[in-house]
């Protein structure tokens, strides 16, 4: 027997505690009304009120058309407080502690999730579940297993998603794809990326007191599938150094630039749905900074130049290789002050690419004087990104970055991650992209998802 219900009785029921986990049945998926039109507005409601957040409500959203951004949602109440105290850019918004009930209150027709990164799953399962559109921040997920899950959740509630891949919506950036993509150098041989640094392990701290404001079990539910631990300023606004809360999420960090990088590499060869089918780890990962050059003269034309300053960190780094099945070499051999930080240089028979964000460069130079190069993007580096999410709200259409190709850019992230921490120099670990699982290499597949902390867990039907 099905029970069908409503979404506000069903969250009066099942969601009065955020922390509390519920399965939604497909029967009462829900947003009520009607599809969109051509030319109607979008009501677009925020989730997570970082630095992220603040950088698009200053840069992008402002040069945004076709959305209205209703409400603002922070588990921690004095964000929220101090967000609605801004400067009004983009009219009234209404703010929440808890986005599922900003959800059932307010006529949304998609969120932007722009938490940390080991929540983020869990708030976009259940944003769509309740019949939201979503816009996913990068790196879409903490885990291989975690992001195909998403996967499944927005195939099966049929939604629009976008992930944070904003280079996909920068048209220098596609033009210069389609170059390599259509031939202009050739066969491509192989494929330098950079060598980017992954997360810290955290080593437990004295816990400190709570900051003042936040409601309830407010740091319960920041903690979400990671493992419980003392408050500690490092944790709640450093997360993105530490392995159990993302990636290697700090500049030329593995999943925060790496996610960008690797997206870009997988735009250009054609390589959207799929992955590698083996790596290799060419040398032990050690504790080793971003770059190796900093007494060197910067030249002019290097697309990576204005990255160099925000590229120095220190963390474990070891050179990785992946091997397509193509035939093409992806080689992780790139420093943070000398080439494209967010990009990758494409080598082929007759030349090489070097696209890096809204900067191309080329070998032959000739290569690039086309009629059709659009040149520098005068917007905002997001503006498009966000309003490619609009207008496939409005359509239907599939995002420039949806969720699939979110995942496997993600996937790229997450494998030099694991493969750095199995350690095998010089082996040839094998990897299935279908399956998305290591055919040659058990430890590699442990870590392919991560125990989820009770109630948690990425339930849906």
């Amino acid at each position: 027997m099905k029970i069908k219900m409503n979404r506000r009785h069903f969250l009066t029921a099942a969601g009065t505690i955020i922390a509390s986990p519920y399965l939604i049945p497909s029967a009462i998926l829900a947003k009520p009304g009607e599809t969109l039109g051509a030319n109607d507005r979008v009501n677009v409601g925020l989730i997570g009120l970082g630095g992220r957040c603040n950088w698009l409500y200053n840069a992008t959203f402002p040069q945004v058309q076709d959305a209205n951004f209703v409400a603002v949602c922070d588990i921690f109440q004095p964000r929220v407080n101090e967000f609605l105290a801004k400067e009004n850019k983009l009219g009234e918004m209404r703010g929440y502690d808890d986005f599922r009930k900003m959800i059932e209150t307010e006529n949304l027709d998609g969120v932007m999730v722009e938490t940390t990164t080991h929540a983020r799953a869990w708030i976009v399962i259940q944003a769509m579940a309740m019949g939201m559109n979503v816009y996913i921040e990068k790196p879409m997920c903490l885990t291989i297993e975690e992001g195909r899950t998403m996967v499944k959740a927005a195939r099966h509630f049929k939604k629009v998603t976008q992930v944070g891949t904003q280079q996909r919506s920068i048209p220098l950036n596609n033009w210069a794809s389609d170059l390599v993509r259509n031939g202009a150098i050739g066969k491509i041989k192989y494929v330098l990326a950079p060598n980017f640094v992954g997360p810290d392990i955290w080593e437990d701290q004295p816990g400190q007191p709570l900051p003042e404001g936040g409601n309830g079990n407010w740091w319960d539910v920041w903690t979400n599938q990671a493992p419980y631990r003392p408050y500690h300023p490092q944790l709640h606004y450093g997360w993105s150094r530490w392995r159990d809360y993302d990636a290697g999420g700090l500049c030329f960090g593995v999943s925060g630039w790496g996610t960008h990088s690797y997206d870009q590499v997988n735009r250009a060869l054609g390589t959207n749905e799929t992955g590698p089918i083996a790596l290799i780890l060419e040398e032990p990962s050690t504790i080793q900074e971003s770059g190796k050059y900093p007494n060197r003269k910067v030249e002019d034309n290097e697309t990576g130049s204005p990255y160099y300053g925000m590229a120095k960190v220190t963390g474990p780094r070891g050179k990785v290789k992946m091997l397509f099945a193509n035939g093409t070499e992806l080689r992780l051999y790139l420093d943070g002050d000398k080439g494209p930080g967010l990009g990758a240089i494409f080598v082929g028979e007759k030349g090489k690419i070097e696209i890096n964000r809204d900067k191309i460069a080329a070998n032959p130079k000739d290569i690039l004087e086309r009629d059709d190069n659009p040149g520098s993007n005068p917007r905002d580096e997001s503006a498009d990104h966000v309003e490619n999410w609009l207008h496939c709200i409005r359509t239907g259409e599939k995002c420039v970055a949806d969720i699939e190709y979110g995942q496997r850019s993600s996937t790229l992230c997450e494998l030099v991650n694991i493969v750095r921490s199995v350690g095998k120099v010089g082996e040839t670990l094998r990897w299935d992209p279908e399956t998305e699982r290591f055919t040659n290499c058990d430890e590699g597949n442990v870590l392919l998802s991560r125990p989820r902390r009770k109630g948690y867990e990425l339930n849906f039907s």
